[in-house]
Parts: C-alpha cells; sequence; structure tokens
C-alpha cells in the first residue's frame, strides 16, 4: 500500500500540474451531459407541411387546423397545384404534402369512405415514421370526435341507448409522460463516464513512455500490479466524482426519478470503471504514441455506444448483433442504469449483470498486467 500511495501522489501532480487537462475532466464532461440530453433525441418537435385543399369546406379547414394545434405540424405553404408542392417536398423545404380530396365534407358527412393524401419526405426514415405516426393519430382522433358527434345527434333524435363499448385507458410506467429526457439521461452518464476511463486511462503509460518516464519507473522496485493499480486509482476517483456531479444534475436538473438505490448505482459505477479503465490500460500497454492510443479508443468506443442500446434497442438488431453485445460493458451497465433509476430495480434484478461486470474486470485487469512489460 505504501508503494501504491507514492504512485498516487505522482499520478496526482501529473494531472492537476496539466492545465489543460483539468476543463476535460470537470467541465467537459457538464456540457456534454446539457447538450447531449436536448439534442440526442428521436422527438419530433416540428414538422412543416404542405397543404392541397380541394374541398375548401368548414371540416377541412378543422381537419388543417387540428394538424397545427398539436404543435408539432407547422403549415408552411398552402396551393392547390400538385407541382409546386412536390417541388418544396424535393427542395427539403417542407417534410409532408397533406392533399384533401374534393367533396371531402360531404362524403363525410354521408358515411362513405373518404382518402387524405399524406406525401412524406422518407430520407430519414426514422422521422418520416414519426410523421406518418403523428399524422394517423391526428386524423384517427379527427373521426372519433365527429362520429361520436354523429352518434349523440342520433341518439338524442331516437332517444335510445348506445350500445356499451370497451374503453382502453392505457397507462405508461415507470416514465408516465414519455419524456425522451428520462430516457437519454441515464445512458448519456454511462457513455461519459466511459469516455474519460477508456481515452485517459488508454493514453497513460503510453505518455510516460513517450515523456521517457517510463524507463525511470521500469528501474524502480516496483511490481507491475502496484503499478497497474497507481494508473487506474486516480481516474477511477474522477470519474465517480464526475459521475455523482452528472446524478446531482440529472435529479435536479432534470427532473430524473430516482426510484432505485443510489449506493447500489455508486457500487456499480465503481465496478464499471474498472472494467473500462483496464481495457484502456491494456490499449495503453500495446500502443507507441498516444495517437494510436486515441485511434484505437476512439474506434472500441463508437462500437460499444453504437451497440450499447444508447440510441436504438439492443432487441431490434440482428441475432448476430445481440450476440456480440453481450461483451460489450457499455451496453450491460446502460441497462443497470436505467433499471435502478427508472424502475427502481434492486440487487436481486441486476445481480447477473454486475457478476459478468466483475468478470470481464478481471479478465482486463489481469490482461493488463499481463501485457505491461516491465524491465529493470
Amino acid at each position: 500500500m505504501r508503494t501504491i500511495k507514492f504512485i498516487l501522489q505522482k499520478e496526482f501532480l501529473q494531472i492537476f500540474r496539466n492545465r489543460a487537462m483539468l476543463p476535460i475532466l470537470f467541465v467537459l464532461p457538464v456540457i456534454q451531459l446539457l447538450v447531449l440530453s436536448f439534442a440526442a433525441t428521436y422527438e419530433l418537435k416540428e414538422a412543416s407541411f404542405s397543404l392541397i385543399d380541394y374541398d375548401q369546406s368548414s371540416l377541412s379547414r378543422e381537419l388543417a387546423a387540428q394538424f397545427q394545434a398539436t404543435g408539432y405540424f407547422s403549415l408552411d405553404h398552402e396551393t392547390f397545384h400538385i407541382e409546386e408542392a412536390l417541388r418544396e417536398l424535393e427542395a427539403g423545404d417542407v417534410n409532408m404534402i397533406m392533399t384533401i380530396p374534393e367533396n371531402f365534407s360531404r362524403d363525410y358527412s354521408l358515411g362513405n369512405a373518404v382518402s387524405i393524401q399524406m406525401l412524406i419526405d422518407a430520407v430519414d426514415g426514422t422521422k418520416a415514421g414519426m410523421i406518418q405516426s403523428y399524422g394517423s393519430s391526428i386524423i384517427q382522433d379527427f373521426n372519433k370526435n365527429h362520429i361520436l358527434d354523429i352518434q349523440l345527434i342520433s341518439q338524442v333524435s331516437s332517444q335510445t341507448l348506445s350500445q356499451s363499448q370497451i374503453e382502453l385507458v392505457p397507462t405508461n410506467w415507470y416514465n408516465p409522460d414519455l419524456d425522451y429526457v428520462t430516457f437519454m439521461v441515464p445512458g448519456i452518464l454511462v457513455i461519459l463516464i466511459s469516455m474519460i476511463g477508456l481515452f485517459l486511462s488508454g493514453m497513460n503509460i503510453v505518455r510516460e513512455k513517450e515523456i521517457g518516464t517510463i524507463e525511470q519507473l521500469n528501474v524502480t522496485p516496483i511490481k507491475k500490479i502496484h503499478f497497474i493499480t497507481g494508473k487506474i486509482v486516480p481516474f477511477w476517483i474522477i470519474g465517480m466524482f464526475d459521475l455523482v456531479i452528472g446524478l446531482a444534475l440529472a435529479r435536479y436538473g432534470f427532473q430524473i426519478p430516482f426510484l432505485g438505490s443510489l449506493t447500489l448505482i455508486l457500487f456499480v459505477a465503481g465496478i464499471y470503471l474498472i472494467v473500462i479503465q483496464s481495457l484502456g490500460l491494456f490499449i495503453s500497454t500495446v500502443t507507441g504514441t498516444q495517437q494510436q492510443a486515441m485511434f484505437i479508443a476512439w474506434f472500441i468506443m463508437v462500437v460499444f455506444i453504437l451497440m450499447g442500446g444508447l440510441f436504438t434497442p439492443i432487441e431490434s438488431m440482428p441475432a448476430w448483433a445481440q450476440d456480440l453485445t453481450l461483451a460489450n460493458p457499455v451496453a450491460w451497465f446502460i441497462k443497470i442504469m436505467r433499471m435502478v433509476l427508472l424502475k427502481g430495480a434492486g440487487w436481486q434484478e441486476i445481480q447477473h449483470m454486475v457478476l459478468l461486470l466483475i468478470g470481464m474486470g478481471v479478465l482486463f485487469y489481469g490482461v493488463a498486467i499481463n501485457r505491461y512489460k516491465k524491465t529493470s
């Protein structure tokens, strides 16, 4: 322990002497959390559309107004020429063309089938799917309201009671308001501490090689396990500190519900940081320059993020990709964070995932020690 203590003193002196690194460690994670939590979203905020209303009735104008009243659709242009609307769609000025046919109001009042055309720019498939979903929902609500009005008039005139109907009352658990920020913030916290742990530990040993201090360390009687441990602990402490700041912002800034145990989150985070930093130190032992270490660490981090379930569900991936995520520590910790914070999961529900992270940590830590070649 005395040997590790001296290594830790050296590491902290190097960290705090580097004034350019301090903002990276303590300021940038906060900025990234604030920016990404609002920017990294698949929610549809606004979609512009062109309206071709051949009916020009009060009912057709009511339908167009109902689209705009939701706040998701804004009427950008109104025309009677389909070619003009198509040019706007092709130029990217609008996201959708809605066409209401002639005699729409008459046919609807008579109970005849009517068709409303929605031409959607589907270059961005995700956005197009959401526009279609939102538009269909608005039309269904419009149709339901008017059918109820017709049924009510019929009931009053005939003075008969309508038949009983099954009413669906949906209830959303864990995220009642379907707020995307609530879903994203726990995952973004995982990514931020992962980047700190992987990138900084990945450049640690190789930086010693570049500045020449690694030779001085190699001729000392320091054991490899002491050396690797002394390299992990400083950034482990910094990573835990950044996580605590991030959790405070999540709770009091974004109003994320903390349904589970904060102690459990910190315990699992401590294990997870050892896993990520051990992987970073392994990268540092097999590279010769900081640029090489950064490139490899960035490549691994991108794969971990894209296959970690942060933006897209793992269940929607191909079977072979889902099998690969079993070896992705980022995916496991994102799942644990969401389960504990949003669902209130306890040790019983996450213990198998924590044990898997412990196994990864032992493996990467052992490999990092074995790969570090100490000469005396």
